[in-house]
């Protein structure tokens, strides 16, 4: 007869002491508050059971890592289509936000047990182009210009910047060539910003020629500040050209007290190797 109740947690016990026990553990149940320990030689594991992964089961194991060597949590595959495919979209998540925290992973599904992740410190995989990114839009800003949590006016981004400072000059020069913007901003998209006209801060005034709109004015008034804070860090920057210019020579000296310190980048594979890992 087909078994029809509802899953427990209980269920997760046998297939997973059975795991351990394969791999030389002698495993107990219900010892104190863990709901499994597992000992060999003089190594300790514990092993929470939930059939679902959440918070509860991850504030349970981690009150147990400071009486244990590794900690690992176990959770129920669920059967059902739709459930097995909401556990598939977020299992890559749960595996990474384990290894942040020291935790072990377990998946069980009837009675196979998957190793999904070791006890481990965690060492995010580093990806050059978001870095790339994110530090390329922090340099074009010209300063601090967004406060956490206002809503008086639109955030403050490197391309808005750009597109202010091409309408700065339509405005003191009129209608100009997009070569002339590019040169005169320092904007070397000047043209495109302009084209794409994204604030409809921008008015075609013949071919090939752009004019500051009357939104385009409205929008230099009310970002006079940044205006403010772009001119005098492009003045900082023209200095600092020159500064280093001048201090080139003893610059090649100094540099041959960092020549030489280089490092070995952490063995992710030997850090994400464990106890219970095949």
């Amino acid at each position: 007869m087909q078994d029809t109740r509802a899953p427990r947690e209980s269920d997760l016990y046998a297939p997973v002491k059975a795991y351990l026990e394969t791999l030389g553990y002698q495993v107990r149940g219900e010892v104190g508050p863990c709901d499994i320990v597992a000992v060999r030689d003089e190594a300790v594991i514990a092993v929470e059971l939930k059939l679902g992964f959440g918070l509860a089961v991850l504030y349970q194991a981690l009150d147990r890592i400071p009486a244990v060597d590794l900690v690992y949590v176990g959770v129920a595959v669920p059967e059902g289509r739709r459930a097995a495919a909401n556990w598939d979209a977020q299992r890559r998540d749960a595996v990474r936000l384990c290894r942040l925290i020291g935790l072990g992973l377990l998946a069980v599904r009837g009675g196979t047990v998957e190793v999904l992740a070791d006890p481990a410190p965690y060492v995010p995989r580093k990806q050059a182009a978001k870095r790339a990114k994110l530090l390329g839009e922090f340099g074009r800003r010209s300063g601090d210009h967004n406060v956490g949590g206002t809503t008086r006016r639109p955030r403050m981004t490197a391309y808005r910047e750009d597109a202010l400072a091409c309408a700065a000059v339509l405005a003191a020069s009129g209608a100009m060539q997009g070569a002339a913007v590019r040169d005169a901003t320092g904007v070397a998209k000047a043209t495109a910003v302009m084209r794409a006209n994204v604030y409809g801060w921008f008015e075609r005034a013949e071919r090939g020629r752009y004019a500051v709109s009357d939104a385009g004015r409205a929008a230099l008034a009310a970002y006079a500040d940044v205006l403010a804070a772009r001119a005098g860090s492009a003045a900082g920057a023209r200095a600092g050209s020159a500064a280093r210019g001048a201090g080139a020579g003893s610059a090649a000296g100094a540099a041959g007290s960092v020549s030489g310190r280089t490092g070995t980048a952490p063995d992710r594979t030997s850090a994400r190797s464990g106890p219970l890992s095949p």
